[in-house]
């Protein structure tokens, strides 16, 4: 399967689910997707350092080709085209995008490559919970389900989700984006 392909070619990061689904050939997977590997440490040719662009919190599904659905947080507009780089050829006109964004303001949509990003606007918390509030999934139609299944009832529900704008360039989109000003203030005083 794709996703278990991914997993050991150390695509992977932070893994929190990654299995079949109850359909067949479908697999889920949870967690940060690597976007830019690290590199090697000194002297060796497989020891990598920890990455140096991730795709935060995603969920996604795959058959064993192509990625069928992909949500997850990028830090910046201007990583897209990343994303699309090391993963387009896992990727078709039918794969189901919608990914949260830091630095914009309100939601957009673009067709890249033949896709459709669905773009929306990201504050805080954690991106599975705001997916679900967003597609008005209630904890309790979850209930019941595997990890991966879970994925695939978001998907279901993302199926039918529009963003009300029409599509723009991707350099209309990068015009658009915004300062973001992070608290200094983590952790226990």
């Amino acid at each position: 399967m794709l996703l278990e392909s991914f997993d050991k070619q150390g695509l992977t990061f932070i893994t929190n689910v990654l299995g079949a689904t109850s359909e067949k050939g479908i697999s889920a997977y949870r967690g940060d997707l690597v976007l830019v590997e690290g590199s090697f440490r000194e002297g060796s040719t497989t020891d990598r350092k920890p990455p140096e662009l991730l795709l935060h919190q995603t969920a996604i599904l795959a058959d064993s080709e192509k990625l069928i659905f992909v949500n997850g947080l990028f830090d910046e507009l201007q990583h897209v085209p990343v994303f699309i780089e090391k993963y387009k050829s896992f990727l078709n006109p039918d794969t189901l995008t919608l990914f949260y964004v830091e630095n914009i303001a309100t939601p957009m949509q673009m067709v890249l490559e033949g896709i459709t990003f669905k773009f929306v606007p990201y504050k805080e918390g954690m991106v599975w919970n705001e997916t679900l509030e967003l597609l008005y999934i209630e904890k309790a139609d979850l209930k019941g389900q595997s990890a991966e299944d879970k994925v695939v009832t978001v998907y279901e529900a993302a199926k039918s989700f529009k963003i009300k704008t029409d599509p723009i360039s991707f350099d209309e989109g990068l015009s658009k984006t915004i300062v973001v000003k992070k608290d200094a203030a983590v952790g226990p005083v």
